[in-house]
């Protein structure tokens, strides 16, 4: 079996100019380590909210790094210098917009905010990009979807059940 390649990208001009500490990208890395029972790498990125840089960095981890994955974090809602969706799309060859939806369905349990998301997700490639929340709270949500008090899923997350993802060999 073939080592599954993740890429993780964390937007944030201020995480990315020292400002504060990133704390999208240990989320995500703590999440991947509990749910994955495949093997994999990461490649991590910390970057400002350039749709430029966000283009290239989506295109390298992609076509360079052969990730399969793509998890960006931050930069999905609406102020200007929000961009990521529009980065994402950008480099897309197609869109996958239920998963879009699907976020949206599960942080509007938790946030009425979450109307604003501008999440996507696209196929780039032979790899799936998504946009995740930026703080470490809502991405964990939007992985794992809603439970109930007697902890059944409500609303699936984008990777309901503890994920078993697989590459090709």
């Amino acid at each position: 079996m073939n080592t599954l390649r993740i890429g993780l990208v964390s937007i944030s001009d201020r995480a990315s100019s020292g400002v504060y500490q990133d704390k999208g990208i240990p989320a995500l890395e703590e999440w991947l380590a509990s749910a994955l029972t495949t093997p994999f790498e990461l490649q991590t990125r910390l970057i400002p909210d350039e749709q430029a840089i966000i283009e290239q960095t989506l295109c390298e981890l992609v076509d360079e790094m052969s990730c399969h994955l793509v998890l960006t974090t931050g930069g999905t809602g609406p102020a200007r210098r929000d961009v990521t969706p529009d980065a994402t799309l950008a480099i897309a060859d197609r869109e996958m917009p239920g998963f879009g939806e699907q976020m949206r369905q599960i942080s509007l349990r938790f946030v009425p905010t979450a109307i604003l998301s501008r999440q996507v997700g696209v196929i780039r490639k032979q790899a799936l990009i998504l946009n995740l929340p930026g703080q470490p709270k809502s991405i964990k949500e939007t992985l794992e979807g809603v439970k109930a008090d007697d902890g059944s899923v409500s609303v699936p997350g984008i990777f309901a059940e503890r994920a078993v993802l697989h590459t090709a060999a």
